[in-house]
């Protein structure tokens, strides 16, 4: 295998990174090391929430949270009259599962199994969760020019709208079926580790060939029997080819959804993402870069711990979901998302990381991590110094939005990661 270079994060969120600006932050890129096999520890940092003794135990409270969760999505779709969403609360030590109405006695069986392991709270809702996401369809599909976002909350009460003309945004949800919060400032953008070789990792830097433009890598998976690589969907189209930085092939864009943001590149595929130490904010230590192997993905939930991975930024850490199923307006609707948010208002994704890997460490083994998505979006109005590779001539942003993995299953079904 040819050993490549170091490669920068690259930002791909927001602004389809132009070209131009992609090429002037590729020439200040960092020195060239070789392919990093090294294996590092990729931490949270700072204060831990709840009064744990420390992220470690968190993160596995927070595991035991997740799994509970999934028990709970996966029989939802059966009650959707009622089931409205879910909290998970590790810093509360409990899961909060919110229901309009009585919830049946599957339900009720399922959450008395589960307190065997976990706290689980079952709390009254105003509306559930289907009322909410398809007035929040109708509401942001109605009004393309005004509102930048929305999203419903979990605890079934209705949903939260971003906007930047506050007044036309009072009127476009005057009328709605439920109560409708609005966020002034709100504006999603669409925002490389630079010399890989095959297999292709995730949190490295490509290129499209064709429109010149520059995003991260997120995972490597299999789709119809082939190794694909997978990306955020903003970054191209179907056909175009890929490159690195350098000008080595990667491969063509074999699939593209751009309503989910995200698309797959074929290619000889690796189950290993590109990552950085970081400091006690939670940001990208760039003069140490390291790899480590991907074991599985993870649903996202509100108050889900995160990591990013992108190759402009490098690893940012200490960022949490904040709101799931989020719809955003970047001049179409992008639906599905997950707002996440740098606890310490620093970096936690910029400008050429579109694509790049959004994970989960693993708190048996900060080695190794569970994918949870590719970065998609960065909210402007909360723009902040940028972190990583390249600090000047970009965006970036302590609120973020990414693709989940469910996302990608949706697009594209029966896709699997491949395991490093």
């Amino acid at each position: 295998m040819k050993l490549p270079r170091f490669r920068h994060l690259a930002v791909a969120m927001g602004i389809v990174l132009a070209a131009a600006g992609m090429g002037t932050a590729q020439a200040a890129s960092a020195p060239d090391p070789v392919k990093p096999r090294t294996t590092g520890a990729i931490e949270h940092t700072g204060a831990v929430p709840g009064g744990f003794a420390s992220w470690k135990d968190l993160l596995l409270f927070q595991q035991k949270l997740v799994k509970a969760a999934d028990r709970v999505t996966a029989i939802s779709g059966q009650y959707a009259n009622g089931y409205a969403g879910i909290i998970a609360a590790p810093e509360n030590r409990e899961l909060r599962v919110y229901w309009k109405g009585k919830a049946p006695r599957a339900v009720n069986d399922l959450v008395s199994q589960l307190r065997r392991e976990v706290a689980v709270s079952v709390l009254p809702a105003q509306y559930s969760a289907r009322e909410l996401e398809r007035e929040a369809s109708r509401l942001i599909h109605a009004n393309k020019d005004t509102l930048t976002s929305i999203a419903p909350l979990q605890d079934g009460s209705g949903l939260t709208a971003g906007t930047t003309v506050l007044g036309a945004a009072r009127t476009a949800i005057t009328g709605a079926s439920v109560p409708v919060t609005l966020e002034y400032g709100a504006k999603p953008e669409l925002a490389t580790r630079w010399d890989d070789s095959p297999p292709w990792w995730g949190g490295g830097a490509w290129r499209n060939a064709s429109t010149g433009g520059g995003c991260s890598t997120g995972f490597a998976v299999t789709y119809g029997g082939a190794q694909k690589i997978l990306s955020a969907g903003h970054c191209g189209a179907v056909g175009n080819a890929t490159t690195d930085p350098t000008g080595q092939a990667i491969g063509s864009i074999t699939q593209d959804n751009n309503s989910r943001d995200v698309l797959l590149i074929g290619t000889s595929a690796g189950g290993r993402v590109f990552n950085n130490p970081t400091n006690a904010n939670g940001n990208a230590i760039v003069s140490t870069e390291f790899s480590n192997p991907v074991i599985g993905t993870s649903s996202s939930a509100v108050g889900l711990w995160v990591c990013t991975s992108g190759a402009y930024s490098g690893t940012n850490c200490n960022i949490r979901v904040t709101a799931v199923n989020v719809s955003i307006n970047v001049g179409y609707i992008i639906n599905g998302t997950v707002q996440a948010e740098q606890q310490a208002h620093t970096n936690a994704v910029g400008q050429g990381d579109s694509g790049g890997s959004v994970e989960v460490v693993n708190p048996s083994n900060t080695s190794q991590v569970y994918a949870a998505g590719v970065n998609t979006a960065i909210d402007t109005s909360t723009s902040v110094a940028c972190t990583g590779y390249v600090l000047t001539g970009r965006i970036c942003a302590w609120r973020t939005y990414y693709s989940p993995w469910s996302n990608a299953t949706t697009a594209f079904p029966g896709i699997a990661i491949i395991p490093g």
